[in-house]
């Protein structure tokens, strides 16, 4: 989930892009036999969306590729803990906005490099393109008193002008970072639920 909450806030801010080059963790990629090559037939959730959205998802397999984002992530983990001990942080809102608003200005003004082409590759995308897709969507088929079992939950669908009842449909259930959840058929939405699997009025899930 915290990869979908990076590239819903990357997509959100610039735009969709063309490729993403990503290690081999299991939340990117299966691999069948550890250190061999990827099962391209077997994708995740992180996959299934990229390949949605028309993402091209590239493995890093060369020693020095992985080197290179150990190293950085070996540079955060030593660095971050010191900038938000001195800063006085004790929450992860206030580290997050501490992060975006102080953290990263630093760190690009004094990293950040030149671009040999102007422009950008980003291409603008509505909200309504990339929602619905960066996030968890597992199957489920409708049980016979109108209901679908996630988890722990039991979210009733509500009436639907669509037809009387959903019962053994195979339907869609979408879990948002937020954890609020929402029910598809096809590319229509039929409900959205709180965390706790109540179901949210229009306006409620037009806010969430």
């Amino acid at each position: 989930m915290s990869s979908f909450v990076a590239l819903r806030e990357v997509v959100a801010r610039h735009g969709l892009f063309c490729a993403l080059y990503t290690d081999r963790g299991s939340h990117y990629f299966l691999t069948p036999e550890a250190g061999g090559e990827i099962d391209e037939n077997a994708p995740t959730q992180v996959g299934r969306a990229l390949a949605q959205l028309g993402i091209e998802h590239i493995a890093a397999y060369s020693p020095e590729a992985r080197g290179r984002s150990e190293r950085m992530f070996g540079t955060l983990q030593d660095r971050l803990p010191k900038e938000l001990r001195l800063a006085g942080i004790t929450t992860l809102e206030a580290a997050n906005r501490f992060i975006a608003e102080v953290y990263l200005p630093l760190h690009n003004a004094r990293f950040a490099v030149p671009a040999l082409q102007p422009g950008t590759a980003f291409v603008p995308a509505d909200r309504s393109a990339w929602h619905d897709v960066l996030c968890v969507q597992d199957e489920r088929v409708v049980a016979n008193d109108n209901t679908v079992r996630y988890g722990r939950l039991t979210l009733q669908l509500p009436p639907s002008p669509l037809r009387a009842h959903f019962v053994k449909v195979r339907i869609r259930v979408h879990r948002y970072p937020d954890d609020t959840l929402a029910i598809f058929h096809g590319p229509r939405r039929l409900a959205r639920y709180s965390a706790d699997g109540q179901l949210l009025g229009d306006a409620q899930a037009r806010a969430a």
